[in-house]
């Protein structure tokens, strides 16, 4: 897979794929907090507070997210829904 991808363009299909890869590739470690996706995010994330009304409905259901930058559509990583949420709101990510 030749990376890094534009979010905008793919397909629900492909950003699975690609989020699968990004998983993998991190040895399923959050490029943000470090922990294991599977798993909770660290405790400096679960303390930063959500405004969930800055965020689509359904934001945090699916528990990893292909972060990306707003700006080129470009992926970057997988990160937990939380972390996502951090990145955006309190890092303008």
């Amino acid at each position: 897979m030749k990376l890094p991808v534009n979010y905008d363009e793919l397909t629900p299909k492909q950003r699975r794929e690609v989020r699968e890869f990004y998983c993998k590739w991190q040895e399923w470690k959050c490029i943000h907090c470090n922990n294991h996706l599977l798993k909770d995010p660290a405790d400096f994330v679960q303390k930063l507070r959500l405004d969930l009304d800055l965020f689509p409905k359904g934001f945090l259901t699916h528990p990893i997210h292909l972060h990306h930058n707003h700006k080129t559509g470009l992926v970057i990583g997988a990160v937990h829904a939380r972390c996502n949420g951090v990145l955006w709101q309190h890092h303008g990510e």
